[in-house]
């Protein structure tokens, strides 16, 4: 080995040197930022800004919401308005019924002072209030527990029912209207003398795989219980998870619910792979799914 090194070549070494040290810094910067644990992002299932179903609940990670046409019974369910995050479900009295583990949300919409608009009465009447929206009214038709087929057309002609015993007919006593007033006075009829019983008489099976907003798992019966679809998500595989309201007895503003199988603040069920469906206070079957 030389004694002495020229000052050219010792310019290079320190140069060499230097490249090799930025080099492995550089290097190290790089490695190390790929070890790092990959960045995750926590889902939140509720926007709490949201004053709609479609704004408050965020999908699941890989599942987008299904759109539909305006117009239709599903955007509508959709587009329900909430009242803000937080709030309490109220009974028909006043009192109210905290959260627990039932339910995330509570739909903005008033449910009058008797003791009537209870779970299947909330059904039809989310039903009965996107026909009148749509001035569908000839549709706005519900059969009683009696099996009296108890229309809108005819209420609005200025027509109420009468009941003796089990017996109902129409007596024209009233002027024509078709005001939302009298619309709310129809339904409040409906709700006294129609239930899950009659409810689930009129529905349309379908099967667990084919479900839709709007369905309906109902178990009529006394006492019974109705659920609704309220909104769905889809991912690439084909997978659906899905939103249900309610009503409760005694009558009480209707809730979006909890999923009891998941954890604490996810409102999104999966499609049941076994017969038993559970909701937070009732458990149903999967052929109790129907549809209006």
């Amino acid at each position: 080995m030389p004694k002495y090194i020229s000052s050219h070549l010792l310019f290079l070494l320190l140069f060499s040197l230097y490249a090799c040290s930025s080099n492995s810094q550089e290097m190290m910067e790089v490695g190390s930022s790929e070890v790092l644990p990959p960045q995750t992002h926590s889902w939140n299932p509720i926007d709490t800004s949201g004053k709609m179903i479609k704004d408050r609940f965020i999908p699941p990670q890989g599942f987008e919401r299904k759109t539909y046409p305006a117009g239709s019974f599903e955007k509508y369910l959709q587009h329900l308005p909430l009242k803000p995050d937080g709030s309490w479900v109220h009974y028909f009295n006043g009192g109210e019924k905290p959260p627990g583990r039932v339910y995330l949300a509570v739909v903005d919409m008033d449910i009058g002072k008797r003791d009537l608009q209870q779970c299947a009465d909330a059904v039809m009447r989310l039903r009965g209030e996107y026909l009148y929206a749509e001035k569908r009214m000839d549709e706005i038709r519900f059969h009683l527990t009696n099996g009296f087929d108890m229309t809108f057309a005819k209420w609005r002609q200025g027509y109420r029912i009468k009941v003796s015993g089990n017996s109902v007919n129409w007596v024209k006593s009233k002027a024509p209207s078709s005001s939302y007033t009298q619309f709310r006075s129809y339904m409040n009829m409906v709700f006294a003398y129609a239930g899950t019983l009659s409810l689930a008489k009129e529905l349309k099976p379908v099967t667990i795989e084919d479900l839709q907003i709007g369905d309906v798992f109902i178990q009529g019966g006394s006492p019974g219980h109705a659920v609704i679809v309220v909104d769905i998500a889809v991912n690439q595989e084909g997978e659906k998870r899905f939103l249900l309201a309610q009503s409760y007895m005694p009558a009480q503003d209707i809730q979006i619910l909890q999923n009891p199988e998941a954890e604490a603040g996810n409102p999104w069920f999966s499609l049941p792979k076994q017969k038993l469906f559970e909701t937070p206070e009732w458990d149903f079957s999967t052929d109790h799914l129907k549809r209006f």
